[in-house]
């Protein structure tokens, strides 16, 4: 770590708890609205390879593994919509994560949301979208601060 490039959890914990804080909010909601870990997990991981970092990563295959997630599948995952492994739960959260992590003016969000919800409840929609913004800000934190990737 250098002084031009802080550890910003590490500089501002406060901060850095607030957004813990929030992230166990919304994986409490996500619960309450019938998601589970393993759905969860796998949103973490999809938006955390759309964006690169390798922490979360880290962290998050493991999860998943726990969850129940089956290698085979996680292996799938940036190919989700052709390996027909996926529940159309699944596939509901992740076209949400993807289309929430990135921000493309051409995309429709009234469409993307209407595809979702055949599949997914107001409530289960709103639980992604939050999941989806914690892990986004998370990814930010440690692609900001150049955390490494943990390793076993």
């Amino acid at each position: 770590m250098s002084a031009e490039r802080p550890y910003i959890d590490k500089q501002h914990p406060e901060v850095y708890k607030a957004a813990v804080k929030a992230a166990a909010a919304s994986r409490t909601a996500a619960h309450e609205a019938g998601l589970g870990d393993d759905t969860i997990e796998m949103i973490n991981i999809r938006v955390s390879q759309i964006n690169g970092c390798p922490t979360c990563l880290s962290v998050h295959f493991p999860k998943a593994l726990k969850a129940g997630v089956e290698q085979s599948t996680l292996d799938l995952l940036p190919a989700w919509r052709e390996a027909g492994v996926f529940t159309d739960e699944q596939k509901a959260a992740l076209l949400l994560a993807e289309s929430l992590t990135v921000i493309d003016p051409a995309i429709d969000r009234d469409s993307v949301n209407a595809r979702a919800a055949v599949h997914l409840t107001k409530d289960q929609i709103s639980a992604v979208e939050w999941i989806t913004t914690m892990i986004n800000a998370f990814n930010r934190v440690s692609i900001a601060s150049g955390h490494p990737a943990l390793t076993s």
